[in-house]
């Protein structure tokens, strides 16, 4: 199917919603919260692209890993590093 006709099939469903009364319509908070969380996960993701392999990944027999979320680092033999660590 072309792209002109599945647009076109697009805004006649549009209009259908709108005129029944069940399109959702976006309220400026919910339109800017999906804007900056569609923003985080697309730098997220160039930055993962941009790193070389197997940097921020789990070092194998390292004993430690890094949450990519919240950036904390956790030691599988117990502890989290930031949590008074002497290393």
């Amino acid at each position: 199917m072309d792209r002109a006709k599945q647009r076109e099939i697009a805004s006649k469903g549009g209009k259908a919603a709108h005129q029944k009364g069940t399109a959702h319509e976006w309220t400026s908070e919910e339109a800017r919260d999906a804007g900056r969380k569609g923003g985080i996960a697309s730098h997220r993701r160039r930055r993962e692209q941009q790193q070389p392999e197997g940097i921020g990944d789990e070092m194998i027999g390292s004993g430690e890993s890094q949450n990519r979320e919240t950036g904390d680092r956790t030691s599988t033999f117990g502890g989290n590093d930031r949590e008074g660590s002497d290393r």
